[in-house]
């Protein structure tokens, strides 16, 4: 049983809307636990697989307000299964999959947008915009923390998507770019407390003083991003807080701001799915509050705004350094990789090669000049004496011609190649291949006449006996 919540925190609550005390804390004493999973519509993309996918995960509903999204029955080991590694799927809460509702009720999705997620780690909310946006979209996903960075950045390789550009920035590093985004998405640092039952062990950290600190960073870090939101630009503003100071007032706030110039949005949401709909009390801005005992998820808010006022778009960085483009050489090696590679530009960085689509190119070359990148579309591999060696980013993407041969192992293969241990398995290939489990690419081997090397990337492999 978890153990008793905060008198404060319920207190505090007493007047937010939607909130029954009593239920509440039933919920949260019962101790119950919903995992949810959301597909990655790249790599599950036929009824076979996605079949497979329901008996193997034990899969039982659909999250009502995602296309992709899945409550299962119980929670599996998911560093143990290599599926999870080849971003087949992610595992993700259920409130926080409403994003999709918000994005698609706000924003043409099938235009080209330039989409910033702002406080992106581990990776959630990125990949979930990485599947709907169109092909000719580019989302910068952002994360302050290295170390959080770096986890992001793998989850980014593992969807597999190009159009992706990770940064390690501070939020006021975007001032620099002026008017440049269509959408940005802030799911902002918070005390946490729509996360008590996931995660009991956070009520200890949770406090009234705790509120007020993040409800100030908050103001910072949304005060700082306003400038790069273009006019009638979408802003998704999310928390995993209960607190009204850090929902309903921020979001007042935010329409008081001098130089905000927002408007708020509201979302169609249907009944049945217990999303509770409310107003700010100064502004009257449309949020949506989840409680996990009025439906299957943790507790959430999210909001949206319009922004009405005019900003000059930045037209000139200042750039100064060429980039370094593929040879012709080097890009009939490259171009044997990749599919449709008229598409996209190959640029030298770092002395690796990037593929990038050719329609976000000028802007990730804005991005590279005036941030910091952890990782631009998808890493190819090197150029040495007119032969590729690949990079894992490579094998791991949805860009990849079937040039290598497939290595299909079993589980128990499958995992010692996770864990970077050597394996033995009989097989008449040789040269590089892709170890495969249930026909997903793991990574990189390279089969030579007495023994399998193993390429799987070391900082990711499992430590999990």
């Amino acid at each position: 049983m978890l153990q008793h919540l905060p008198p404060s925190l319920l207190n505090s609550l007493q007047s937010a809307p939607g909130f029954n005390e009593q239920s509440f804390v039933r919920t949260h004493e019962s101790g119950e636990q919903v995992v949810s999973v959301r597909i990655n519509p790249a790599k599950v993309n036929t009824p076979g697989v996605l079949a497979d996918f329901r008996e193997r995960l034990q899969i039982s509903d659909r999250v009502p307000w995602s296309s992709t999204g899945f409550y299962l029955k119980t929670r599996p080991s998911f560093t143990l299964d290599p599926t999870f590694h080849a971003g087949a799927y992610y595992v993700q809460e259920a409130s926080s999959m409403f994003l999709e509702q918000v994005l698609m009720q706000t924003c043409a999705l099938s235009e080209p947008l330039k989409i910033l997620d702002l406080c992106a780690a581990p990776g959630g909310k990125s990949t979930l915009i990485a599947s709907i946006m169109s092909v000719d979209s580019l989302l910068v996903s952002n994360e302050l923390i290295k170390t959080r960075a770096n986890i992001l950045a793998e989850n980014i390789t593992k969807w597999g998507t190009a159009n992706v550009v990770v940064t390690n920035n501070d939020s006021r590093d975007f001032q620099k770019l002026t008017g440049f985004f269509d959408v940005i998405v802030v799911d902002a640092p918070c005390s946490g407390s729509g996360l008590f039952r996931k995660d009991p062990g956070a009520i200890n950290e949770w406090s009234l003083n705790s509120v007020d600190q993040c409800s100030k960073r908050q103001e910072k870090i949304l005060s700082d991003i306003l400038p790069s939101l273009k006019q009638d630009g979408i802003l998704i503003y999310s928390t995993c807080s209960y607190s009204e100071k850090e929902d309903e007032e921020n979001c007042d706030w935010l329409l008081s701001y001098p130089e905000s110039s927002l408007e708020s949005i509201q979302i169609k949401t249907e009944p049945e799915w217990g999303i509770v709909e409310t107003l700010s009390v100064a502004r009257k801005c449309f949020g949506y509050r989840f409680y996990p005992d009025r439906l299957k998820g943790e507790g959430f808010f999210i909001a949206a705004f319009r922004k009405i006022s005019t900003e000059k778009v930045i037209t000139d960085n200042g750039r100064k350094a060429k980039p370094i483009m593929a040879s012709k050489g080097e890009l009939l090696v490259l171009e044997k990789y990749i599919k449709e590679a008229s598409h996209y530009t190959f640029l030298k960085f770092n002395n690796e090669f990037l593929v990038i689509p050719q329609s976000v190119f000028p802007a990730v070359l804005q991005l590279i000049e005036l941030l910091y990148i952890r990782k631009a579309g998808v890493k190819a591999g090197t150029v040495i004496r007119d032969e590729l060696v690949p990079d894992h980013e490579l094998v791991l993407s949805n860009l990849m011609c079937p040039i290598f041969p497939l290595l299909e192992v079993d589980e128990v293969i499958a995992l010692n190649y996770l864990r970077r241990k050597d394996f033995e398995i009989h097989t008449s290939l040789r040269g590089w291949a892709i170890t495969s489990y249930l026909g997903f690419a793991l990574g990189l081997v390279k089969i030579l006449p007495s023994r399998i090397n193993n390429y799987y990337p070391r900082e990711w492999r499992i430590i999990n006996k």
